[in-house]
């Protein structure tokens, strides 16, 4: 619960940004699905590099540079010239830009290509009022609604009106849902993306 709390917290700075923020005494800050900007929906759908990826990482024109390796349980992974990289956490695109930046001082005009071979799967935390608590893999079906359904819904204690999903990446959030708008699919709550590090608590 610790994690959880260090995770709350931490949202409060990222709803400054959304500018759609709701709030009550125990509940916290949060924002609702429906009020939810479309560029905050389609960054939920980004794929993040994760403990464990297989990585492919070419440098164009630098065939002695070429890594495919599994991303360390540090996080890193390492490079000639360059040695050691921080990948998860990081988009693709992101992990391309920064190591052609880096590798300006021995290559010009490096052209770096990332590629994701084998991906984990996403995994995600379930808390609070459901039949059974605990961290769900979510291999083919990334949906809230399917996450709910693999552990067991909702007790006979939960708050309909209380499903939130906390997110630190790209930016820390706090999104609340209501139990009848994920399950009919309303507004396509029920398909909303989960990925690695959400955490889906219900009060």
């Amino acid at each position: 619960m610790v994690l959880l709390a260090r995770r709350l917290g931490m949202g409060v700075a990222g709803f400054a940004l959304v500018g759609v923020i709701a709030g009550c005494s125990g509940a916290g800050q949060y924002v609702w699905f429906d009020r939810l900007p479309q560029d905050k929906l389609m960054s939920g759908n980004e794929y993040f590099i994760d403990v464990g990826d297989m990585v492919s990482i070419k440098v164009l024109g630098h065939d002695e540079m070429t890594v495919r390796d599994r991303v360390r349980p540090d996080g890193r992974l390492a490079l000639l010239l360059i040695g050691e990289v921080i990948a998860a956490g990081k988009r693709p695109g992101a992990l391309r830009a920064e190591l052609e930046g880096r590798l300006k001082d021995f290559i010009v005009s490096a052209s770096v290509v990332v590629n994701i071979d084998e991906s984990q799967p996403p995994t995600v935390l379930l808390l609070g009022e459901v039949t059974r608590p605990g961290g769900y893999p979510l291999e083919h079906d990334l949906r809230l609604a399917h996450a709910l359904a693999l552990c067991g819904g909702l007790t006979e204690y939960a708050s309909r009106s209380s499903i939130y999903v906390v997110r630190d990446r790209p930016a820390p959030m706090r999104i609340r849902f209501t139990y009848d708008a994920v399950t009919r699919n309303v507004g396509r709550a029920g398909e909303f993306q989960l990925h690695t590090g959400d955490v889906v608590e219900v009060e």
